[in-house]
């Protein structure tokens, strides 16, 4: 079988994929434009991509294509309804990044929170050593013990946010978007309780039309001044332009994103403009892309071609 792989940097060059060589032929780009897949992909009857748009206009031509493998969770990229009229297998891969984005919700929360960056440039900037007393906490801060956790979105990152933060003695609340949240373990809260009453407020929905903008002018309103917002799901779920103003005028404490509306982030952003970690820190789409998850998603994927070689296929989203 030729399989090609249209976007073999999206795991990272440090990470291996020669085990995909076991099961095929193996061609792979580091990166592929929109207008370089139909060519690509001519002759594939295994396709690995990660957001390069699969649909009739890139994959008419193909005839050979068995298999669409994301090296991602989301399919969105893919039109299965075209791919299921043609006969197209498509899989993605699940519960690789669990871990990785939970750890990544923590480390944003706590570097806002402490006010670390405040801290080590007070020490890195001479003060500490300036200063007679042998400590200093000019900025207070808090413990995460005793306050309230929201989460928005119980899957399987958002319990395992949950449980993290119970171990710190938070008080755990969430929202289930569609309402079919079978998880008690937790308190289910309704819209307007996770905003108001969550001292930290983490988001883990996927996107959809629901969604979309759900963090809005008026939820943000609701939400206490000292909360801290941190969003590592999709970055439309916040709307940008009144998390700017809300961080502009104190209206929350801070925030913590690894997810934009646009990715890389647009030039003309406002959020660009504020300079201060304290209140706002922002990492490039990352929190997934720990060595060890990275490792996962090539690993699963090719489970999930010998899966399908072999008459079955693992993470079928069709």
């Amino acid at each position: 079988m030729r399989i090609v792989v249209l976007e073999r940097s999206s795991v990272g060059m440090d990470v291996s994929i020669d085990c995909f060589s076991e099961l095929g032929e193996v061609t792979a780009y580091n990166n592929t434009k929109p207008e370089e897949i139909a060519e690509r992909v001519k002759d594939a009857d295994i396709i690995v991509a990660n957001k390069s748009p699969l649909n009739e206009s890139t994959l008419k031509d193909a005839a050979n294509v068995k298999l669409i493998c994301e090296f991602a969770t989301g399919f969105d990229n893919v039109d299965v309804p075209y791919c299921r009229k043609r006969g197209i297998g498509v899989a993605n891969v699940r519960d690789y990044s669990t871990e990785m984005v939970a750890q990544h919700t923590f480390a944003m929360a706590l570097f806002l929170s402490e006010k670390i960056r405040h801290y080590d440039d007070f020490v890195k900037t001479g003060k500490y050593a300036a200063q007679e007393r042998f400590s200093n906490f000019d900025i207070p801060f808090y413990e995460l013990n005793g306050k309230t956790w929201g989460i928005i979105g119980m899957g399987n990152i958002g319990r395992c946010v949950a449980k993290i933060a119970t171990a710190f003695g938070c008080r755990v609340i969430f929202y289930s978007v569609t309402g079919n949240s079978t998880v008690t373990d937790y308190e289910r809260v309704d819209f307007d309780t996770v905003l108001k009453e969550s001292d930290f407020l983490s988001i883990h929905c996927p996107l959809s039309d629901i969604t979309r903008d759900l963090i809005d002018e008026a939820a943000i309103a609701k939400m206490k001044p000292t909360a801290y917002l941190i969003n590592v799901a999709r970055g439309p779920i916040v709307n940008q332009e009144a998390l700017y103003r809300a961080l502009l005028e104190d209206r929350l404490a801070g925030a913590g994103l690894d997810v934009l509306t646009k990715e890389p982030i647009a030039r003309d952003n406002p959020l660009q403009s504020i300079q201060d970690s304290g209140r706002l820190i922002i990492t490039p789409h990352l929190a997934w892309a720990s060595v060890e998850a990275r490792e996962r998603c090539v690993s699963i994927n090719y489970d999930n071609i010998k899966a399908f070689q072999e008459g079955r296929l693992l993470n079928r989203v069709d």
